[in-house]
């Protein structure tokens, strides 16, 4: 019983770390995703947490049933083989992009945040990401259950914070800063975009997993904990709003407040969500070319890395603010079959 608890919680915390990457940490992906919409956005972050739990269940499921090694199988069974590779291939560019997202992000993580080069954050990101993604799934387990538990002791001092403050109540009163798209159409494509990405982890993760009642509990107690760090998360930016809609990591501004060794320690929290959701990205991509390119494995992640870096440059918070809704509408399609199609026998 202690085992598969074990493995509840890996499950939950890859779960949570291949969504919390860079656009996630900073701040930067929930400020555009919700918090813009003031006071709607909590409505739209509860309907988030129970999407995420319902489908990205169901997304494992599927993987674990059909015994696949990557996405394209979860798509062939969704849409059929044609209409399922061009998917296939939607998701892969999907995934190149936020690479790019996430190798920027880390150097400005580094650029902006400890005033160190861009080009060596991108550097020591890209090398351990490499390491991580030879090792396979188990690699990929074990720097989400030691890097996802840091994550969320952090988020929840800020709540702590927040909370002392006595300016709770300022929340349901705040005002949106954005109206187009609508908060709800807004919070679905978050989901859609983050699960039409995280599908590249879910899935061979699924597959590797025999019991399905430890796909479902960690499942659920991974959407729970998104849920719940995204509430703190978006509380703290709302009260912080006017200070922190024009930076490029919101969060890392936000611990200022409670010292210099706080802020460090979050910082490094930040980058190592950076590195889980580069690792899922890469992964992911991985396996799906391992399929069609007669070439080393190492290769592959060799030449998805360098390609990333190099359109990396295209900036962090540029990447976000328009790549990512466009992501997000494309994968709406993903989770409406999600929904619509029976789970296999």
């Amino acid at each position: 019983m202690q085992r598969q608890w074990n493995l509840v919680i890996r499950v939950a915390c890859t779960y949570i770390g291949t969504v919390i990457g860079a656009g996630f940490a900073t701040g930067q992906e929930i400020l555009q995703f919700f918090t813009v919409y003031g006071k709607y956005s909590l409505i739209g972050i509860i309907i988030c947490t129970l999407l995420f739990g319902w489908l990205g269940v169901r997304m494992m499921l599927i993987g674990a049933r059909l015994e696949a090694k990557s996405y394209q199988e979860l798509n062939h069974f969704l849409f059929g083989k044609r209409l399922g590779s061009w998917m296939s291939h939607l998701v892969s560019i999907m995934l190149c992009g936020v690479t790019m997202a996430m190798l920027a992000g880390a150097g400005a993580l580094f650029e902006e945040q400890l005033q160190l080069s861009f080009y060596l954050g991108l550097f020591l990101t890209a090398m351990i990401t490499f390491w991580v993604v030879s090792k396979g799934m188990s690699g990929i387990l074990s720097i989400n259950t030691l890097v996802v538990p840091l994550m969320f002791l952090l988020v929840v001092t800020i709540g702590w914070s927040v909370w002392f403050s006595g300016e709770i109540g300022l929340l349901l009163e705040q005002a949106p800063k954005r109206s187009m798209p609508h908060w709800l159409l807004s919070a679905i494509s978050y989901v859609a975009f983050n699960l039409v990405l995280s599908q590249a982890v879910l899935v061979p993760l699924g597959a590797s997993i025999s019991d399905e009642s430890t796909i479902r509990w960690g499942g659920w107690l991974g959407a729970l904990g998104l849920g719940t760090t995204l509430l703190i998360s978006n509380g703290a930016m709302l009260l912080k709003l006017e200070q922190v809609i024009h930076t490029d990591i919101p969060m890392g501004w936000m611990m200022t407040e409670l010292g210099e060794a706080i802020r460090l320690l979050f910082l490094l929290v930040i980058w190592g969500e950076i590195i889980t959701t580069l690792i899922g990205d890469v992964f992911g991509l991985t396996n799906r070319l391992d399929q069609s390119l007669a070439i080393r494995r190492e290769w592959v992640i060799a030449i998805l890395l360098f390609s990333g870096s190099l359109l990396s440059f295209i900036g962090f918070a540029n990447l976000v603010r328009y790549l990512y809704p466009l992501f997000g509408y494309s994968g709406l399609f993903l989770i409406c079959f999600l929904f619509l199609r029976p789970l296999p026998k």
